[in-house]
């Protein structure tokens, strides 16, 4: 019997989402923003190389490799990655956090300089009304950082993808303003980020809709980046959401490690996009992804964590067991 008449997919009905006919980009935040948890230690630099080499093999594009603004560990960290993905030619564009300011960017600068590597700033401000309120912040400041920053990592020779912390609870008139901004001093890619995780899937929608176009506005072709939280438990509907709503990288980390609750887990996001026909790279090594996260960041993979938990494929109920010695019989 074809395996595809055993049951009937709901999720591929006319008029749902072409997965296969979609292209997105993955950036893999594991040994940056996943290091950001309060709970995981902060791995030797050998390990985070040996993480590296996982993320290449998961056919993911992109990765975060550090802040090396956060002082000289962050900085030798970030330079030995850099150095690692030249030596051994890995198939991963990487990228560095960055606030705003020059003191922030020029370190990943001088790691470009050094290694010869393309490399991108992801250079992060926050906006929303809440965040500007407790900074004592205004538009014009804003506006003025960023233009400074930008311009400055633009001039310095590397690629700028402009970030929008608390992009989700952020005024349209304020990202219009600051996007447009980043654009015209020469930022090529704008990351929405949902940094408390107070999206829904409708509000990831609406955004991706508003942000197309204030960049159609400004006639560049900017990229579109979308960086969940999962503080409410939709960080993977938010995700596809994203996808179906045409960003072009999505951000996320192994086991969903991050700050406070964690980030959209990218393990299962490749298992998503693999049963929508989506990514087609091998996934094999996925566990080892997995195992490798959890042992160099000292944290253990729940029981009852999807796909990689220990009790993914158990059950305890008999009917259901009795079913499934019958399936393999």
């Amino acid at each position: 019997m074809d395996p595809n008449d055993l049951i009937y997919d709901w999720n591929r009905l006319p008029g749902s989402f072409a997965y296969a006919g979609a292209h997105v980009e993955l950036d893999d935040e594991t040994l940056r923003d996943g290091l950001q948890n309060p709970t995981v230690k902060d791995p030797p630099i050998e390990r985070k190389i040996e993480m590296l080499h996982l993320i290449a093999e998961m056919g993911i594009q992109a990765a975060d490799i550090g802040l090396p603004g956060a002082g000289p560990r962050a900085r030798e960290a970030v330079l030995a990655l850099a150095k690692e993905i030249v030596e051994q030619d890995l198939p991963i564009a990487p990228n560095c956090a960055a606030r705003t300011v020059k003191g922030d960017i020029a370190p990943i600068v001088d790691v470009a300089q050094a290694t010869g590597l393309r490399m991108e700033v992801g250079a992060f401000i926050g906006c929303s009304p809440i965040r500007q309120y407790a900074e004592g912040w205004g538009i014009e400041m804003l506006l003025r950082t960023t233009a400074e920053a930008v311009t400055f990592a633009v001039e310095e020779g590397l690629d700028v993808m402009y970030v929008t912390e608390d992009t989700t609870r952020s005024r349209p008139e304020t990202l219009k303003a600051l996007y447009t901004t980043a654009i015209e001093c020469g930022a090529r890619r704008i990351c929405l980020a949902d940094t408390v995780g107070h999206a829904t899937p409708f509000g990831v929608r609406q955004l991706l809709r508003f942000v197309r176009k204030v960049i159609f506005d400004t006639g560049e072709d900017v990229k579109i980046d979308w960086h969940g939280h999962r503080d409410r438990g939709l960080a993977m509907p938010n995700a596809l959401a994203a996808i179906e709503e045409g960003a072009d990288r999505v951000h996320g980390t192994a086991l969903g490690i991050g700050e406070r609750v964690g980030n959209t887990a990218m393990d299962l996001l490749l298992v998503n996009l693999k049963l929508l026909d989506m990514h087609d790279v091998d996934l094999t090594r996925l566990p080892e992804y997995c195992r490798v996260a959890a042992e160099i960041c000292g944290i253990e993979i729940p029981h009852s964590y999807p796909v990689m938990g220990s009790d993914a494929f158990r059950t305890g109920t008999g009917v259901h067991a009795s079913a499934i010695i019958k399936a393999m019989n």
